[in-house]
C-alpha cells in the first residue's frame, strides 16, 4: 500500500472516530486484570466462572433430582412462554428485513472506508461452519423422520403417507430455515454496529449504549455480559453433547456390526466424555492459531468437505426425488410459514410434542446460541454494508440449509415410502437410538456407504472443533471487556474450559441438563434482544443522519481535496467532491 494510501485510511479512520464514536472517555479491557497471560475483566470473568461453576456442583451433587427439575423447568418454559419465543423471533425477521431494504441498508459496517477483513467464500465457509454445522449433521435424518412417523398436528397428515413426507420437510424447514439466521443475524448486525461503527467493545453491553450510555460500563453491563456468557457457553455445549454422541454412535456403527464388523466400538457417557477430551484437544491447538491460522482454514476445509458429502448423496442417491422433494418441500415452507410461525397448539391437540418439544426448544436453542454466532458473525464482517450483511446471513445459509436437508431426509424418506430399510430400522430401534445413527443408517443404504459413513463422523468431528474455536474465540472478547484479540492464554483456557463442561454435565445430567440449560438461558435473553431491536435502529439512524449532515458533506469534501479518497454516503451515492451532493441531501429523514 502506498504512503498516500496508508495516510488517507488514517484521515478516513479519523473521521470515523470524530464524527460517529461516543465521547467517552472509556476503551476496551481498558480496567482488565493483565497477569499470568490473561487479560481479562474484572468482574465479568470471575463471576462468570463462579456461575458456571455453582451450576455444574449443582448438577452433580443432586444427580437424579437435578435431572428430574430440568426436565420439569424445560417444560414449564416451553408450556409458558412458548407463544413469547414465537412472536419474538417472528418480529426479529421482521426488523431485519427492513434494516436490509430500508435506508439503512447502504450504511457500512466499520464506517465509510472499512474495507473486507474476509473473502466472500471465507467469510460464508466461517458462517456456516460456525451456524449451525453440528445440528444439521444431528437432525437432518432423524426431524424428517420422525414427522414422517409422528406427523405434526398443524399439518394434519395421515403417518407414513406421501402427506406426511411433505409435511415433515416444510416442518423441519421451517426449523433450520430463515427463523434461525434471523436471530443470528440481528444480534451479529448490532454486535458489528456497535463494535466497529461505534469503537465500543466487542460485548453486548454495547447494544446497549443508546440506553445506558456510560453506564455500559457498570453493573447493567456486567449482568448483560454475565447473562451472555453463560447462554454462549451452555448453547455450545448442547451442540457439541449432540455432536460427540453422533460421533461416537456414528464410530460404533461404521466400524461395528453395522458396516464394517471389524471392531467393537462401545457407546454411551464415558465413551463420549473421552471423544471430548480428544477432540477438545484438537480444538485448543487450532484456537491457539487464531481467527486467521486455525479458525479459517478449518472453516474452509468443513466447507469442501460438506460439499463433497452432498454431492456425493446427490450423485449415488435417489437424485430426482431428493430434487423434486426440495421444491416440493420449499413449496410447502412457503405456504405455511406464516401459520408454522405462530403456532402455539393452544386451540387444538398438538401431537408429537409440536410446537413446546421442537418449535420452543429450536427457538431457545436459536436464541440462547445467538450471542456465539452473532459474536463471531460480527467479528468476520467489517467492510460489509447492512444489507449486504442479512442478504448474507438470512438467505444464502437457509437455502443452503434446505438442500442439504432435502438431500440427507429427502434419501430417507424415499427409502420410508418404499419400507425400505431405514423405515425397518427407525420402527426396531425407536427414535431414541435411532436419533444419532440415522444419518449413517440411510448412507448405508447407497454405495460406498463405508467412505460416506467415514465423512461423516470426519465432518462432524471438524464440525465440533469449529464450534469450540469460534466459541473460545466468542466467551474471550466477552470476559476481555470486548478487546478484539485477546492473549492465546486465554484462548487455550476457554477451549479446555467449554470440553469440561460439555464432559461434566453429560455425566452428571446427560443432554437433558445440556439443553435444560440452553432453553432456560434463552428466555431472559430473548427479552435482551427484542429490546435490542429498539437499540440498534436508534444506532442506525443516527449513523444515516450524521452521514447526509452538512458537517459530515464539508469533512469529506476538505478530506477529497487533499486525498482524492471516495466515501460512499448513507443514501448510497459516491462522493468525491461537496459539489456533487444536491442541497436536500443535507436534510435527514
Amino acid at each position: 500500500m502506498s504512503g498516500s494510501d496508508d495516510t488517507a485510511g488514517e484521515m478516513s479512520d479519523g473521521l470515523q472516530v470524530e464524527l460517529f464514536h461516543p465521547e467517552s472517555d472509556r476503551e476496551p479491557g481498558d480496567t482488565n486484570w493483565q497477569k499470568y497471560g490473561f487479560d481479562v475483566h474484572p468482574v465479568v470473568f470471575p463471576v462468570a466462572l463462579a456461575i458456571i461453576a455453582l451450576f455444574i456442583a449443582v448438577t452433580i451433587l443432586l444427580g437424579d433430582t437435578a435431572s428430574e427439575a430440568y426436565t420439569w423447568l424445560f417444560n414449564t418454559i416451553g408450556s409458558t412462554f412458548g407463544w413469547f419465543y414465537l412472536l419474538a423471533v417472528n418480529v426479529f425477521i421482521v426488523v431485519l428485513l427492513f434494516f436490509a431494504f430500508s435506508k439503512y441498508g447502504k450504511i457500512k459496517i466499520g464506517g465509510v472506508e472499512a474495507e473486507k477483513e474476509f473473502s466472500d467464500f471465507s467469510w460464508m465457509a466461517m458462517l456456516f461452519s460456525a451456524g449451525m454445522g453440528i445440528g444439521l449433521m444431528f437432525f437432518s435424518v432423524t426431524e424428517p423422520m420422525f414427522y414422517f412417523n409422528t406427523p405434526p398436528s398443524f399439518f394434519g397428515a395421515e403417518a407414513g403417507t406421501g402427506g406426511a413426507a411433505a409435511a415433515a420437510m416444510a416442518q423441519t424447514f421451517f426449523h433450520w430455515g430463515f427463523h434461525p439466521w434471523a436471530v443470528y443475524g440481528l444480534v451479529g448486525l448490532g454486535l458489528a454496529f456497535f463494535s466497529f461503527n461505534r469503537g465500543l467493545p466487542l460485548t453486548f453491553r454495547s447494544i446497549f449504549w443508546p440506553l445506558l450510555g456510560e453506564r455500559i460500563y457498570g453493573w447493567p453491563g456486567h449482568i448483560i455480559d454475565l447473562v451472555t456468557v453463560f447462554a454462549t457457553l451452555f448453547g455450545l455445549s448442547t451442540s457439541l453433547g449432540l455432536g460427540v454422541a453422533q460421533v461416537n454412535s456414528g464410530l460404533s456403527y461404521v466400524f461395528g456390526e453395522g458396516m464394517l464388523g471389524i471392531a467393537n466400538i462401545p457407546t454411551g457417557t464415558g465413551p463420549q466424555v473421552l471423544l471430548i477430551v480428544g477432540i477438545t484437544l484438537i480444538a485448543t491447538a487450532s484456537v491457539a492459531a487464531g481467527l486467521d491460522g486455525g479458525v479459517k482454514r478449518l472453516s474452509t476445509v468443513n466447507l469442501y468437505l460438506m460439499f463433497a458429502l452432498l454431492g456425493f448423496l446427490l450423485v449415488v442417491g435417489p437424485t430426482v426425488f431428493i430434487l423434486s422433494a426440495w421444491v416440493e418441500g420449499i413449496g410447502a415452507y412457503f405456504q405455511n410459514m406464516l401459520g408454522l410461525s405462530f403456532f402455539t397448539g393452544t386451540l387444538g391437540a398438538a401431537e408429537n410434542g409440536t410446537p413446546t418439544a421442537w418449535t420452543v426448544f429450536y427457538w431457545g436453542w436459536w436464541i440462547a446460541w445467538s450471542p456465539f454466532v452473532g459474536m463471531f458473525i460480527a467479528r468476520i464482517s467489517k467492510g460489509r454494508s447492512v444489507r449486504e450483511f442479512v442478504m448474507g446471513v438470512l438467505f444464502l445459509p437457509a437455502l443452503f440449509s434446505t438442500l442439504w436437508l432435502s438431500t440427507f431426509g429427502g434419501s430417507a424418506l424415499n427409502s420410508a415410502l418404499g419400507g425400505g430399510a431405514v423405515q425397518q430400522q427407525y420402527t426396531e430401534l425407536g427414535y431414541g437410538a435411532f436419533e444419532t445413527l440415522g444419518m449413517f443408517i440411510t448412507l448405508n443404504q447407497y454405495p460406498l456407504g463405508v467412505v460416506s459413513g467415514l465423512l461423516a463422523t470426519l465432518l462432524v468431528i471438524t464440525f465440533f472443533v469449529t464450534s469450540s474455536d469460534s466459541g473460545s474465540l466468542v466467551v474471550d472478547h466477552l470476559t476481555s471487556g470486548g478487546k478484539h484479540d485477546v492473549p492465546k492464554t486465554q484462548r487455550i483456557f476457554w477451549a479446555l474450559t467449554e470440553g469440561a463442561v460439555a464432559s461434566i454435565l453429560l455425566i452428571g445430567g446427560g443432554l437433558t441438563a445440556l439443553q435444560t440449560a440452553a432453553i432456560t438461558t434463552g428466555l431472559p435473553f430473548a427479552v435482551i434482544l427484542t429490546l435490542m431491536c429498539y437499540t440498534v435502529y436508534l444506532g442506525l439512524n443516527n449513523e444515516y443522519q450524521i452521514l447526509e449532515s452538512e458537517e459530515f458533506a464539508e469533512t469529506i469534501a476538505d478530506l477529497s481535496e487533499r486525498d482524492d479518497v471516495d466515501v460512499v454516503t448513507g443514501s448510497g451515492e459516491m462522493v468525491t467532491d461537496v459539489s456533487e451532493r444536491d442541497d436536500s441531501a443535507s436534510s435527514t429523514d
